[in-house]
């Protein structure tokens, strides 16, 4: 059997998950973020998140989180570096003063098309809630917004796919 192994040159990622609803999209991002070698996700908000160490979420809801993520993640939850973050806005300061690019994922009047985007070495990828997006105040604090051109009728793709859409894009510019 013969395997064969890819390097990437992707830029160095980071992922901010902030305000998503759905554990199984949660679970998906893992994996996809394990695929295209993401370094590391802080999962903001009320965004579910894994069992890690000193959890203070009561156990029997922790574990069932952590099942409903597995699902999907298939494992990638426990390769896949990742942090809850109490405060989006502190973590957006600590990532800028670390000279990372702060990029949200997010449909405004202004937003690049996915295709035309050229990331710097240093990055941060920012997806919101599968619903209203991105909230206005941490958009407020992004460098740029990307979105991915819709051609079908619905306005835009699950959070997960589109995630998944703009790191293969980062990984392949």
């Amino acid at each position: 059997m013969i395997i064969f192994s890819y390097s990437f040159d992707m830029p160095r990622c980071i992922l901010i998950a902030h305000n998503i609803r759905s554990c199984y999209n949660i679970g998906s991002i893992f994996r996809t973020a394990d695929g295209l070698g993401v370094e590391k996700i802080y999962l903001t908000g009320y965004t579910p998140y894994p069992v890690g160490k000193n959890d203070l979420r009561l156990p029997y809801l922790a574990q069932k989180i952590d099942r409903q993520i597995h699902k999907t993640a298939l494992g990638a939850e426990k390769t896949v570096p990742w942090e809850y973050a109490d405060n989006i806005y502190d973590l957006i300061a600590k990532l800028r003063v670390n000279k990372f690019q702060i990029i949200g994922l997010e449909q405004t009047p202004n937003s690049l098309a996915l295709p035309k985007f050229r990331p710097k070495n240093k990055l941060t990828l920012i997806i919101g809630q599968e619903i209203g997006g991105i909230d206005k105040a941490v958009l407020a604090l992004t460098d740029l917004t990307i979105e991915i051109p819709m051609v079908g009728k619905k306005e835009s793709f699950n959070v997960a796919q589109a995630t998944a859409m703009a790191l293969y894009h980062i990984k392949n510019v």
